[in-house]
């Protein structure tokens, strides 16, 4: 296989992501319309957006098992059709239980099976060069949040309503799921051990090199890879919140229209947290290599750091201060993604690593998705005074997963690490 298809393979997983991230980032920019639609509270639209969390937590534990054992190539292709079709199907829907099961369960089944495969398969192809190819497929992440914004305010007009922005948007994602048929590789050669050069390790998986017994084992009986997890528990509570809560929270306390909202709260967070990622990459590749740490206390920083900035977005008097708390924040974040997964590899040996992942998630979207549910009862019981008390709780989870991450970073990373 070319030597070049290690980038090939990000431009392609990276197409993927910006459709995984913009889809999820359409319910939230959406709400209000679709809230008046289908005359639905605020508990019952954060009930979707955590049952959507729960339902990828226990479904990615399976992808990250299947992920170590199939092919990646059609575990990523399938799972990128069925999100798509799922979304499609959301602009049908009539009422709770239909936004519910197509939006929560449905779409979550799809996009479940994404990450564990796609991070893994990331990994074989890239060794030396990982964080910064890990870095440029996160960026996709904040390339389809800040233009899930614009995209929706224009899709809005030229289509008419929210019902049209759904399956236009899932119509698109079905037809790159067809080019991934032909364009994917899953690679030749040996998987990760002894690939020798670091450059063109490949994907063709050595299948059934670990039974599941000992790919939980090198997860829950190893303290480096529990507390990484800690620490993205973290974000993804943060996140989850942030996406789904941000606009309406702006668009009401600042009372702004929710295109005008959405698009600033959407675009200058997740333009800075781009930035942040990008930057990162090359950074920690940098570092790591004469300082295994770096890339811990680098996380550990950024959630320090991030949790006064997620403080003043609940507490910001302008719209103004919301939107560069939001960039501050968004600084942050984008430091913390960049070695997520990176930091994990660190720990878990390349076997069990779509197990890893897929463990990984489980823990973070359960616990993660909690937020959605407590916004939602924060919002009906307190209005915007709710959500600021949402976004003190959100600072004190960063504070939390800095110190759990800080712990891995003096104690136990230099007997749990990983050498390839």
């Amino acid at each position: 296989m070319s030597k070049r298809y290690k980038w090939v393979l990000i431009a392609l997983l990276s197409c993927a992501f910006f459709f995984h991230q913009a889809d999820r980032a359409l319910f939230g920019l959406l709400t209000i319309p679709i809230q008046k639609d289908l005359s639905l509270s605020d508990v019952q639209i954060g009930w979707i957006n955590t049952t959507l969390s729960w339902t990828l937590a226990a479904m990615t534990v399976v992808a990250g098992f299947l992920g170590d054992r199939l092919s990646r190539k059609w575990i990523i292709t399938l799972s990128l059709i069925a999100w798509s079709l799922m979304t499609v199907c959301m602009g049908f829907v009539g009422g709770f239980l239909g936004a519910l099961f197509f939006r929560s369960i449905a779409t979550g089944v799809g996009e479940s099976f994404y990450a564990p495969s796609a991070y893994a398969l990331i990994a074989v192809h890239h060794k030396e060069t990982r964080s910064l190819a890990l870095s440029i497929h996160q960026a996709a992440l904040y390339i389809g949040l800040m233009a899930s914004g614009l995209i929706v305010a224009f899709a809005l007009g030229l289509l008419g309503s929210w019902r049209n922005v759904f399956i236009a948007f899932g119509a698109a994602g079905c037809v790159l799921g067809i080019v991934f048929i032909w364009a994917l590789k899953e690679g030749t050669g040996k998987r990760e051990e002894g690939t020798g050069n670091g450059e063109q390790g490949t994907g063709n998986r050595e299948r059934g090199t670990g039974n599941v017994k000992d790919g939980l084992k090198a997860y829950f009986c190893n303290p480096s890879a529990l507390c990484a997890t800690a620490g993205f528990v973290a974000i993804v509570f943060v996140n989850n919140a942030y996406l789904f809560w941000a606009p309406k929270f702006a668009a009401e306390k600042f009372s702004l229209d929710v295109g005008t909202a959405g698009q600033g709260v959407m675009l200058w967070h997740h333009l800075f947290a781009f930035a942040a990622i990008l930057a990162g990459g090359v950074v920690t590749d940098r570092f790591v290599g004469r300082f295994p740490r770096f890339r811990l206390g680098f996380q550990s920083l950024a959630l320090l750091c991030g949790a006064p900035m997620l403080a003043w977005i609940g507490r910001a008097d302008s719209f103004a201060a919301l939107l560069a708390a939001a960039s501050a924040y968004g600084v942050f974040r984008g430091a913390f993604e960049v070695n997520t997964h990176a930091s994990l590899f660190d720990v878990v040996p390349p076997q069990h690593r779509s197990t890893a992942v897929g463990l990984l998630n489980m823990i973070a979207f359960f616990f993660g998705g909690l937020s959605g549910v407590a916004m939602g009862t924060l919002s009906d019981k307190g209005g915007v005074k709710g959500f600021e008390t949402g976004f003190d709780i959100m600072a004190a989870a960063y504070l939390t997963g800095a110190v759990l991450m800080a712990f891995s970073f003096f104690f136990t990373f230099g007997r749990d690490r990983v050498t390839e």
